[in-house]
Formats: structure tokens, C-alpha cells, sequence
């Protein structure tokens, strides 16, 4: 399991999605945790990279808005 310290880098996401994430200042895990589906639609991702990045975060044990998988 991830800490949401840990740099994006580590959810192994697409290059692509990855830059996208940086470019809005999202460099930690805990920066994209926080966030909810709505918010990454507002910020120009579509639902297959937000797809994406809900799969990668749950891989971790985690989820957006907060979610912890034990």
C-alpha cells in the first residue's frame, strides 16, 4: 500500500495522465486523494484517464475522496 506521500510517479499511470496531473499541481498521492471525480472532470481529464486513475489509486488501497481500502 501507497502512503499518500508518496509521488504520483508511483501509481504508475500514462505518461500522458501523469504530465496532465503535474501541469494542475497534483504531485503527491494525497493531493489526487483528496480530490473527487467532478474535480478531475473540471480540470480537463476525461472519464477513461479518470478511469484510470481510480484504478491505479485502488491498486494502492486507496481511492478518491478520501477512501481507504484495508
Amino acid at each position: 500500500m501507497s502512503s499518500v506521500n508518496d509521488n504520483i510517479d508511483k501509481l504508475e499511470l500514462s505518461s500522458k495522465i501523469t504530465n496532465k496531473l503535474k501541469e494542475n499541481n497534483i504531485n503527491i498521492i494525497n493531493d489526487l486523494w483528496i480530490l473527487k471525480r467532478k474535480q478531475l472532470k473540471d480540470l480537463g481529464f476525461t472519464d477513461t484517464e479518470i478511469k484510470s486513475i481510480i484504478i491505479s489509486l485502488q491498486l494502492q488501497g486507496i481511492d478518491l475522496n478520501k477512501k481507504i481500502y484495508d
